[in-house]
């Protein structure tokens, strides 16, 4: 694999990551835990599952678990923010917003500076199922760019659900 498709990637994460902020501005506090009457989640739960498969694509996918690891997100954050959780719609039972974009924005700071340094070599190492896209680390780190803009999509519905306009 040649360097073009990690730079290829990593734009693309950059990219998405930044539509997503974007679609946070003009947020109070309230509404990240808002569940409009038509919805199934709330703006605070996708940001924090955001974090945790930005985490698990990009990191975990590429290097495996490390100790400093826990300094990025807990277990319990982990856990609270996996592939089929349950988003709770109680304030106290979550993160704050301000929690919830440290720990997204400290995990895509540590991806974005692992990835530069990664080997491009690693990149046609295969991956564990379930994967999307190819069953390569390099699969993995396109797969995180289309998953977070599928889950902006889903801030950005609930966003229209609260009345507000939409950002593109």
């Amino acid at each position: 694999m040649d360097a073009n498709g990690l730079q290829l990637a990593i734009r693309q994460i950059e990219f998405a990551r930044a539509y997503t902020l974007s679609l946070l501005d003009g947020l109070s506090d309230d509404d990240w835990f808002r569940r409009p009457a038509e919805a199934v989640t709330h703006i605070a739960w996708q940001i924090g599952h955001l974090a945790m498969a930005e985490y698990g694509l990009c990191l975990f996918r590429l290097r495996g678990r490390q100790p400093e690891d826990l300094e990025l997100m807990s277990s319990k954050f982990r856990k609270q923010f996996s592939k089929g959780s349950q988003p709770d719609p109680e304030p106290a039972n979550n993160p704050t917003p301000a929690e919830l974009r440290q720990v997204l924005d400290r995990v895509h700071q540590q991806a974005l500076s692992e990835l530069a340094a990664c080997a491009e070599e690693r990149l046609a190492e295969p991956i564990d199922e379930p994967y999307a896209v190819t069953p390569t680390k390099l699969g993995a780190l396109f797969f995180c760019s289309h998953h977070e803009m599928l889950h902006a999509g889903q801030i950005g519905l609930l966003r229209r659900l609260m009345g507000k306009s939409p950002v593109r």
